[in-house]
């Protein structure tokens, strides 16, 4: 079985990598720094493949290299990120694009390209990583919520229009893991990041690989359509019980 993870350069791709290697499937880890991949293919023997999701001629060569190597069975639509956690009053619209190409039309090119090669494998599989800001608004949030929300849309269309062909559709909710993703969010705030997980025990990125991996290895009969994972402290996307 041979998988493709995107935003493999860290956080929940890169354990996505390491867990389904560690299962025995080939993949091949994508995202956009050179080498972070280089490091995560000497520690787990992956495939890499470096390319920006929003690049569409770096994703036409990303199919290229894929299809030279011998198709595709699934395909774990992970790339995505915040930028900024501002009111809607004060957004910035910027941010607001960057997340709607990254976590959306990025999604939707990837998908779009790889859909022949998984419907070839005879039984293929699209993961799409989306968040609980996929399923609930938070103040601050809405350029996030936004992005996300259409993302789930896409995904559950898409389960919609596949209906009868041997391909899953399958969307992973994670709430609050600690990663990489609240540093980006505040632009590089060491300070900021780590408030957000101050408190409680989050969410680590080993635990939504694990789902990832569950949701594969069921027989190919079964879809597990939406799986929402939080934190027991996240009760909500607005309330998150610290000691």
């Amino acid at each position: 079985m041979r998988a493709l993870v995107t935003g493999a350069t860290s956080g929940i791709g890169a354990a996505t990598v390491r867990r389904l290697r560690a299962e025995g499937w080939d993949v091949i880890a994508t995202g956009r720094r050179a080498d972070r991949l280089e490091a995560l293919a000497t520690e787990t023997g992956c495939d890499t493949f470096v390319a920006d999701q929003t690049d569409p001629a770096a994703i036409e060569a990303l199919c290229d290299h894929i299809a030279a190597g011998g198709g595709l069975n699934a395909l774990v639509n992970n790339a995505g990120n915040a930028f900024g956690l501002e009111p809607v009053e004060t957004g910035d619209v910027d941010n607001w694009i960057r997340m709607y190409e990254l976590n959306v039309l990025g999604t939707l090119r990837v998908t779009q390209a790889l859909l022949p090669a998984l419907r070839a494998s005879g039984r293929g599989d699209i993961v799409t990583i989306t968040s609980t800001a996929a399923h609930g608004e938070y103040p601050g949030g809405a350029g996030y919520t936004a992005s996300k929300r259409a993302e789930r849309e896409m995904v559950k269309t898409l389960r919609l229009e596949l209906g009868g062909e041997p391909i899953r559709v399958i969307e992973i909710a994670p709430g609050a893991v600690e990663t990489e993703f609240s540093l980006v969010r505040f632009d590089g705030d060491a300070d900021k990041a780590a408030a957000v997980y101050d408190g409680y025990e989050p969410l680590v990125a080993d635990d939504i690989a694990d789902a990832v991996a569950y949701t594969l290895t069921r027989p190919h009969h079964v879809n597990v359509d939406t799986m929402i994972i939080r934190p027991r402290a996240q009760v909500s996307n607005t309330q998150t019980v610290r000691r």
